[in-house]
């Protein structure tokens, strides 16, 4: 995978104990937890997690490529990067990496999809997300 989208955000999240498995390392569930949370504060950060709206993100596709294992005790950062935007959808891609060796532990992607909670169906994209994507090709 490679990372080619614009870096909207960054966020700091320590590896807790139970975060571990039976093999000593960090379930994999755990690095996309770590996207998701990173995702939520970014959009918070925006006004546009508010559970109240009219509207919101949902995922409809997500993936990673596990590049090292991690294992307690760590702090990841976790950069948020904004790809290409569509009527009422965002690509989002995400790099984890240890805050004191600078080992990546992972890439992700995302693809978000705006949504409409009365009406349960796609809506235009937020303009503010809009104005942070790529250019189409």
């Amino acid at each position: 995978m490679s990372i080619s989208g614009n870096p909207v955000s960054s966020l700091r999240i320590p590896l807790r104990w139970g975060d571990m498995d039976a093999l000593g390392h960090a379930n994999n569930t755990v690095y996309f937890r770590f996207f998701e949370e990173a995702r939520m504060v970014w959009l918070d950060s925006l006004g546009l997690a508010d559970e109240n709206a009219a509207s919101g993100a949902v995922i409809i596709t997500t993936g990673a490529t596990f590049l090292r294992e991690m294992a307690h005790p760590a702090t990841v950062e976790v950069k948020t990067y904004v790809g290409k935007a569509g009527n009422s959808s965002l690509d989002t891609q995400y790099t984890l990496t240890d805050v004191d060796t600078g080992v990546r532990y992972a890439e992700g992607y995302a693809k978000i999809v705006w949504m409409d909670w009365t009406s349960r169906s796609s809506t235009r994209l937020p303009d503010q997300l809009r104005e942070l994507a790529l250019p189409q090709d």
